[in-house]
């Protein structure tokens, strides 16, 4: 009789693995372990040239655009992430490239404009500075 591990190939703890693995997402500047400290705020575009930047034909982006207000973009988000080397929590941008594989950049300002669901970062800007500062303010 031959032996367990023999006739599948795999050893049995391979086999029996269920949980879903840790995804590969390290910190850019001391590439340990990113830990997740938010949800993901998937990025959309509302312009061609957006479309365009991502590898996107002219013509189809701009019939895109014209038919969709907006076009969420598939495999791009937003996200908060802890790192221990530094101590502190970043906004990053993250691109999926494949399989459980990642190109992690700092979120820059201007996708922001381009997520859904989240505050600006410097605020409405249609706020006037006393408003703002009354709001920090906590006094009635």
């Amino acid at each position: 009789m031959k032996n367990c591990t023999q006739a599948t190939g795999k050893r049995r703890s391979e086999r029996n693995r269920k949980r879903s693995k840790r995804r590969a997402i390290f910190c850019p500047i001391h590439r340990c372990y990113l830990d997740s400290a938010s949800q993901k705020y998937r990025l959309f575009a509302d312009r061609a040239g957006q479309l365009i930047q991502r590898g996107v034909k002219q013509k189809y982006a701009l019939m895109l655009i014209a038919s969709n207000t907006t076009v969420a973009l598939e495999g791009e988000w937003l996200e908060a992430f802890w790192c221990s080397q530094c101590q502190s929590t970043n906004w990053y941008h993250l691109c999926q490239t494949g399989d459980r594989t990642y190109k992690v950049s700092l979120a820059p300002d201007q996708l922001w404009q381009q997520v859904t669901g989240v505050m600006d970062p410097q605020g409405n800007p249609s706020v006037g500075e006393f408003t703002r500062r009354q709001s920090r303010s906590g006094s009635c």
